[in-house]
Formats: C-alpha cells, sequence, structure tokens
C-alpha cells in the first residue's frame, strides 16, 4: 500500500528520517523481515507508530482480543447448538411443519448479514424494552455480550442447521442405520450413536473456520456495539499504515486458523475410529 506510517505533513523530511531509523525502517526489507521473525518467537511484536504511540503490540492485543475471543465463544456455542438441534429436528420430522419452519430459518441466517441483526435487536431489546446494554460496557459484561452473540451466530445457526438436516437424512436413509433397526436399537440411542455421529464430521468441517472468523471479531456488530475488540483495531491500523499492528493480528489469525484446523484433525480421529492411522499407516 501506497504511504507509510509517518505520513502527517507537519513532519519533514529529516525527522521522518529519524523516525524510520528510530524505528528500523530504514534498513532493507530482508532484515527487517528476519528480524521481525526472529523478535515475534521472542513475544515481541514491536509497537504501534500510530494507533497508540510507542505502545507495546502486545499490551493492546492482550486488551482486546480477550473481549473478542469471549463473543466468539458465545456466537459459535449459541449457534452450533441450535443449529445442531434444528437440523436434527429437520431430519427426523423430514417435509414436516418443523421442518419448513427449520429450513426457514437457515435461509433466513445465511441471507440477512449480520449487521442486520445487530441492529434489530440493538433496537428491540436495547432501545425499546431496554432488557439489555445498547453499547458495551464494563459495567455489565455479560449483558454486553448477549445481543452481539446472537447477532454473530445467525450464519453459523443456519450453517450448521442446513448441513446437519442434510448429512443427518442421509445417515437415517442408509443401510446401517437399517441394520441398527434390526439389531433392535430405536429412539435416542439409534440417533445419537449411529446416525448423529456419522453426521459430526462434516459439520466440524464447516464449523471449523467459522470459530475462527467468529473469535477474532466481526468489525461491523464491533462498531455498532462499540466492542473494544480486534476487529475493529485490525481496520483502524490498516487506515493508519501502522504496519506492525497489521503484521501482528494477521500472525495471530493465522496462528488460530491452524490450531483449529489441527484440533478438527485429530476430532476426526475421535469421532470415527476408521479415520485413525494404523500402527502400519496401511489403514485409514
Amino acid at each position: 500500500m501506497p504511504g507509510s506510517p509517518f505520513n502527517d505533513e507537519k513532519l519533514s523530511d529529516t525527522q521522518r528520517a529519524t523516525l524510520y531509523q528510530k524505528y528500523g525502517l530504514d534498513k532493507p526489507i530482508i532484515v527487517q523481515f528476519f528480524k521481525y521473525v526472529v523478535n515475534i518467537f521472542r513475544g515481541d511484536f514491536g509497537v504501534s507508530y500510530n494507533i497508540s504511540k510507542n505502545t507495546p503490540i502486545s499490551q493492546l492485543i492482550k486488551l482486546r482480543l480477550p473481549v473478542s475471543i469471549k463473543i466468539g465463544f458465545q456466537s459459535v456455542f449459541i449457534g452450533a447448538i441450535i443449529g445442531l438441534l434444528l437440523g436434527i429436528v429437520a431430519a427426523i420430522w423430514h417435509n414436516s411443519i418443523w421442518d419448513r419452519i427449520s429450513t426457514l430459518i437457515s435461509v433466513l441466517g445465511v441471507s440477512i448479514p449480520s449487521y442486520v441483526f445487530a441492529l434489530a435487536l440493538s433496537y428491540q431489546f436495547g432501545f425499546k424494552m431496554r432488557l439489555f446494554p445498547m453499547l458495551y460496557t464494563d459495567r455489565q459484561l455479560f449483558a454486553s455480550t448477549v445481543l452481539p452473540s446472537i447477532s454473530l451466530c445467525m450464519f453459523t445457526l443456519a450453517s450448521i442447521a442446513r448441513f446437519t438436516r442434510t448429512e443427518m437424512l442421509e445417515s437415517l436413509n442408509s443401510d446401517y442405520m437399517l441394520l441398527a433397526e434390526s439389531k433392535g436399537i430405536y429412539g435416542f440411542r439409534l440417533i445419537y450413536r449411529h446416525a448423529l455421529r456419522n453426521t459430526l464430521i462434516p459439520i466440524i468441517t464447516v464449523l471449523a473456520p467459522l470459530i475462527v472468523d467468529l473469535m477474532t471479531g466481526s468489525l461491523v456488530v464491533e462498531k455498532i456495539f462499540s466492542i473494544p475488540g480486534v476487529g475493529s483495531l485490525l481496520v483502524t491500523a490498516i487506515q493508519s499504515n501502522d504496519y506492525s499492528v497489521v503484521i501482528a493480528l494477521s500472525f495471530i489469525y493465522s496462528a488460530m486458523y491452524i490450531g483449529i484446523m489441527l484440533a478438527v484433525d485429530i476430532l476426526y480421529g475421535i469421532i470415527d475410529p476408521r479415520i485413525r492411522l494404523s500402527n502400519g499407516g496401511k489403514e485409514q
């Protein structure tokens, strides 16, 4: 991107050169890169150039990341549980009124952006009914996260409900379900131990990237509820060319994504033993 962290017109060329030298930006790119990588593994992400001058970036992230993770975790939990239940109900009572209601909720959740839900919830439950704070406040930590969590969970809820319904229908109509029924397995045990277990693998695959997206913050929802999260920090850093903050947040996003996908691979083997590798590496 054009420009630099020091775009202030009041700065002279000499002052700007002094700042470049102070922060090591006058050195070749390859030198800056390797120095930055070494510092990252020491836990040093550098300092902010513009957002909070000379403040360690680790301190900025430490204050904001827990807020985004908390709201993101609540969103994932609510969306996954309700979406799973809706999908199961829609599959078990296929082509019934419950199936149509579940499908309608899924379509609305996928089609309507999260910020529309955020504005509607804020107006109805925050402004009119005054059940929850309209803006994030430290005095009401849990209550302040309810509306943002519900706003963010709708897309996850809809996606999980759709995939659960599709995969559950396939499982219910499969030959191994007929075999289980012929052995006298019915009701909750049949659904839980046989149908649901085989349904979870594609659901977890879909859920994994959504977890990272939600836990790293949603800019629009954070702006609506004035949440001091990392989503708004990233956009502010990009707008002000605060390179160190942008790179640090990108590194954290990447690390979280890799960690989540590793956890998903481990869960595959726990849910379905057929996926585990044998000692000889011949069976998968």
